[in-house]
């Protein structure tokens, strides 16, 4: 008989139904209350015939039957959650379009602070950098992540990828952020060495310090780089504010190495950005090792595993 003709087989009585998820963390919320991530899911998620290393084997952007914590922190820099859909098991991974947006324009930053070999001019030499790579990718990123519910990491690239564009109109004549402050409208690069545009510039860098001093707090449930990383910008951002406002009141000497030291913190910082970066590459790609990252989700517990204790130990 003629393949098109073929009868097909339909299930009989013995025949078991087993849907499979494309990634444990996109069990809909509406499954019921239960968390499937903490124990045995009542659903069978990969073939009776598949190992759970091979399983292991699938790894490529998240889209595997089941992702251990620290992995999923190490793709996403977020505690892993349950989502609907299925948004990541369809999309790659926007994380590190942002990472290398992030450290493509801090790193060069980083080491014109310290003035290497002779750099200097406060970062206008890569003023195209804080456009293309910091402020679009990390938007870009940023809005991706929004879409796979990633809120955390959501806030964080489109915060920054705000500072870099900010950073980058301020050192743009155009916008005329420091012209200003120029005695004389011919010679607005005056106003970067002004008094008043240096105090001014330095609470917008205070208040980035305090913003990283909160994603720091949040980081403390990701893992150690990512803390790491919120660390040395912290002290960057004090630093500089530090630097600007030594420079408005005429202390040129510790400016100058306040500013050497934000260099630094910044630079250990993109350290540590290039480190989870390399490590999120090497899992997209399945990669035979791994780099740590340093795993500390499981030192302060969630705030719903608390409450669900709370219920249990209520009823």
């Amino acid at each position: 008989m003629d393949q098109s003709h073929r009868e097909k087989k339909l299930p009989g009585p013995d025949d078991t139904f087993s849907p499979v998820f494309s990634s444990m963390q996109n069990v809909s919320e509406d499954s019921g209350q239960r968390n499937f991530l903490d124990g045995p899911s009542p659903y069978r998620t990969r073939p009776d015939n598949t190992s759970s290393d091979e399983a292991l084997k699938q790894i490529k952007t998240a889209n595997t039957v089941s992702i251990s914590p620290e992995l999923f922190e190490k793709l996403y820099l977020s505690p892993q959650k349950a989502v609907k859909g299925d948004l990541r098991g369809t999309f790659g991974n926007p994380t590190p379009i942002a990472l290398i947006g992030f450290l493509l324009s801090c790193t060069p930053l980083a080491c014109e602070l310290m003035g290497w070999r002779g750099a200097g001019g406060n970062g206008a030499a890569t003023l195209g950098a804080y456009y293309f790579c910091g402020g679009m990718l990390m938007t870009l990123g940023g809005l991706l992540e929004f879409f796979l519910g990633n809120t955390f990491a959501f806030v964080v690239f489109c915060s920054f990828g705000g500072f870099w564009f900010t950073l980058g109109s301020t050192l743009t004549p155009a916008f005329n952020a420091y012209g200003a402050y120029a005695s004389d409208p011919l010679k607005p690069h005056e106003g970067l060495a002004s008094a008043g545009f240096h105090a001014s510039y330095g609470f917008f860098l205070l208040f980035m310090g305090l913003l990283c001093l909160l994603y720091l707090i949040c980081a403390l449930r990701t893992n150690v780089v990512f803390v790491t990383i919120f660390f040395g910008l912290f002290f960057t951002f004090v630093l500089l504010t530090g630097s600007y406002w030594q420079g408005a009141i005429g202390h040129a000497s510790a400016a100058a190495n306040l500013q050497v030291a934000s260099g630094a913190f910044a630079f250990l910082a993109c350290l540590a950005g290039w480190w989870i970066f390399f490590a999120q590459m090497l899992a997209s790609v399945d990669f035979p090792f791994q780099l740590p990252v340093g795993d500390i989700s499981h030192l302060i517990r969630s705030g719903s595993n608390r409450l669900q204790d709370k219920e249990c130990f209520s009823a």
